[in-house]
């Protein structure tokens, strides 16, 4: 049999390269499958159901560099996944005397799922420092640029005056967010224990009094949280991954998304301070960090949607729903980890063309104000007569300024930027 190409990420410059690419690969999961087994063990040992020697023999064996992962791979389809060859190889490498305390009283769905989330926490430990370099970007453009006048679009038209401070203090909130959402997911990761049907049977039967004190103990030896109840077909930790991910996907695609149209050769608004060049055209500088961005956001919501599907499992252990999860949860920590690492260069780099911005502002030949035009005028000229005025000069393309109606009004559309200083201080307060 051919044995299966590494994944080098050769179509995914998104997460190619990043922190979270080391830590979902092949071999962080193996080393996480590895640390459940081991923590296994320790448990039983620190309640008296296994021998320490038995917990130092299984911990000491526990090294991914000693298996073959490609092996293990190929053997998992045997069995359906692959827990099964490695309890088989580990068992082997801890030798006869204590090789039978190996996995002893677990399933494979017990560390699998504990394995999975030991890699969510590493990748999502990565994450949170690229998000606080990101908003903490975004928080010196919002603060330098509080007051530089850009038009503000609505359904891709020029709207009213708005600022780019606000623009990105709304960006930063977004973002702030997205940590907190990680933050508090990461400390809610769970172990996973419960034996062949969720009711931890075999380890009383291996000697244990209290069964239901062993959970805890195995959690405590991984770092992760203490469940409540064995969750094989329980899947709120799982789900809870998908919709914080998703969120971060979508969070730092709005900045995205923003970024690419602004940056527009007939906008130029911002640019990328790193942008890439092209294979034929010389001339463009392409936005690639938004680019990659907004890839990772618009396969985010797909990815979760399968892990929410899970949710809806038969019995105490499913075929199929738990099997589904696997891959999808591990793309949704690499495009999210590749992304907020993208942000960070995005937004340490991000160049703002305030002086375009404001010649923008002009484009509609001062009709950009026409909603405080309508305001000011209704009073004097009837609100009829002040709607059919702007109406005719929006027709004749004239520039408000030779309208004689309007010799006395404030036509400077930098004047007309509502509470756009006062919300981005407000939003800057946020920490």
């Amino acid at each position: 049999m051919t044995s299966p190409d590494p994944d080098t990420g050769l179509l995914a410059p998104g997460w190619t390269g990043s922190p979270a690419a080391s830590a979902t690969g092949d071999s962080a999961y193996l080393q996480a499958l590895l640390d459940a087994e081991a923590a296994l063990t320790r448990a039983q040992a620190a309640l008296g159901t296994a021998p320490a020697e038995a917990a130092r023999a299984v911990t000491e064996a526990a090294e991914a560099a000693r298996f073959d992962v490609r092996s293990l791979a190929e053997r998992a389809r045997r069995g359906g996944n692959p827990v099964i060859p490695l309890v088989a190889d580990l068992t082997e490498a801890v030798g006869e005397e204590y090789g039978p305390y190996v996995h002893r009283g677990a399933t494979s769905q017990d560390i699998l799922d504990t394995a999975t989330m030991l890699v969510a926490a590493r990748t999502l430990d990565l994450v949170p420092a690229d998000l606080d370099r990101t908003q903490q970007a975004l928080a010196r453009l919002a603060a330098e640029h509080r007051d530089t006048a850009m038009p503000g679009r609505t359904l891709t038209q020029h709207a009213v005056p708005t600022t780019f401070g606000l623009k990105a203090a709304g960006w930063r909130s977004l973002v702030l967010d997205a940590r907190d959402r990680v933050t508090a997911v990461r400390n809610s990761l769970p172990a996973q224990l419960g034996g062949a049907a969720g009711t931890l049977a075999a380890f009383g039967a291996y000697g244990a009094s209290d069964p239901t004190a062993l959970p805890a103990a195995y959690a405590h030896e991984l770092g992760l949280r203490a469940p409540d109840l064995p969750w094989h077909t329980l899947r709120t930790p799982v789900a809870d991954l998908a919709g914080c991910l998703a969120f971060t996907a979508g969070a730092l695609g709005k900045l995205a998304a923003d970024v690419l149209t602004l940056s527009r050769t007939e906008i130029a608004e911002v640019a990328e301070g790193s942008g890439g060049g092209s294979s034929a055209m010389p001339h463009k500088s392409n936005p690639v960090r938004s680019t990659l961005i907004a890839s990772a956001a618009r396969r985010a919501p797909q990815l979760a949607a399968t892990l929410y599907g899970s949710l809806a499992a038969e019995d105490e252990r499913p075929a199929g729903a738990w099997h589904a999860e696997w891959e999808p949860l591990r793309d949704l920590l690499r495009l999210v980890g590749g992304a907020a690492r993208d942000a960070v260069e995005l937004t340490e780099g991000l160049r703002v063309e305030a002086d375009v911005m404001r010649e923008h502002l002009d484009l509609t030949h001062g009709l950009i104000i026409s909603e405080r035009l309508s305001a000011e005028l209704a009073p004097v000229l009837g609100r009829a007569r002040a709607k059919e005025l702007l109406t005719r000069l929006a027709s004749e393309g004239r520039p408000l300024d030779q309208a004689p109606e309007l010799t006395d009004v404030d036509l400077d559309p930098t004047h007309y930027t509502g509470s756009a200083g006062a919300l981005t201080d407000r939003a800057l307060e946020r920490r």
